[in-house]
């Protein structure tokens, strides 16, 4: 809906399209990567209270960087390569995805509790609503979607 006023267009808000915030970060795999990706991530999330008046609690705040710190990792320590951290959150959801150069799709593997290390995917699962995993053209995309109500 557009309001006229005295031959000025203001719009109402109802029509007007919002957009997701979108933030996305480099990375070369340098040491501290990783502690860098989780501080932008929380920095989003801040941001996303901030713009959107999203109710993040600690829970999911903790569920969205422990997410972002696996995804990361795994791009870390399996590509030959950099890889890119790629965030969008609403009052909803957030989406963690991760680019990297590698084509190896990662594996989940059965649940383990003997088994040392290999548990990433496992947990991303867990905390998240929805993941998946494609192939792109230079490697692939792992994208994790976290709720923000329960």
């Amino acid at each position: 809906m557009i309001e006229h006023l005295d031959g000025a267009v203001i719009p109402t808000g109802f029509d007007v399209p919002v957009e997701p915030l979108r933030r996305a970060a480099h990375y070369t795999g340098e040491p501290g990567c990783i502690a860098e990706a989780r501080s932008f991530a929380a920095h989003f999330l801040d941001q996303l209270r901030t713009e959107w008046c999203a109710a993040i609690d600690d829970r999911v705040d903790g569920a969205v960087l422990l997410v972002v710190s696996e995804l990361v990792t795994n791009a870390d320590r399996h590509s030959n390569g950099p890889y890119i951290l790629e965030l969008e959150g609403t009052d909803a959801s957030v989406t963690v995805a991760v680019y990297d150069s590698s084509a190896a799709l990662p594996r989940i593997f059965p649940r383990n509790p003997e088994r040392i290390g290999r548990h990433g995917l496992e947990i991303v699962h867990a905390l998240a609503d929805e993941v998946t995993v494609e192939r792109v053209p230079v490697g692939k995309r792992v994208r994790a979607v976290l709720s923000l109500t329960t």
